[in-house]
């Protein structure tokens, strides 16, 4: 199973604390990676030779609930070439004031594609991503207040005057 050969080459490369958990049980297994070394997680999955993760076919922003207290990012890497796929996540405890946005580490410098996942994750659920090259809203207005993919995101009732109605 691939997942136990990247396992072992994070560890060679990172050390045992790089994989903080594991969820092989399910239908897509998931390794849970240290938030501070996602970024260079992704680049040594992208460039080894054995697994060429050459491909970012999504990249989501997670609230784990009012509870938890917690925010996280899931990377849904493919190589293209070698035929495999993984899923990362990671995550960290954040407040959930709005003026202390949870930070993680861009990966835009490794998958191209993460600039318009990363604006994504940052308009809907209130994440930042430390060195984004353009880090703003893509779907909502500049001026939308909150995030409304948050677990407490409380739905506006006017939009500059304008009822809005769902």
């Amino acid at each position: 199973m691939i997942i136990h050969k990247i396992k072992e080459i994070l560890i060679a490369k990172f050390g045992d604390t790089v994989i903080i958990d594991e969820e092989l049980d399910q239908k897509q297994p998931a390794l849970i990676i240290d938030p501070d070394l996602i970024d260079q997680v992704c680049l040594t999955l992208r460039n080894h030779e054995e697994l060429w993760f050459d491909f970012l076919s999504c990249l989501t922003g997670v609230d784990y609930g009012l509870e938890q207290k917690k925010f996280g990012v899931t990377y849904h890497l493919s190589s293209i070439i070698k035929n495999h796929q993984i899923v990362l996540k990671t995550f960290k405890e954040n407040d959930r004031e709005i003026n202390n946005l949870p930070v993680f580490k861009s990966i835009c410098a490794v998958y191209k594609a993460a600039e318009w996942h990363e604006r994504e994750a940052f308009d809907l659920c209130g994440i930042y991503f430390e060195n984004h090259p353009d880090l703003r809203r893509i779907l909502l207005p500049d001026d939308w207040e909150g995030y409304p993919l948050r677990k407490d995101y409380q739905t506006a009732e006017n939009y500059h005057q304008i009822k809005i109605d769902f």
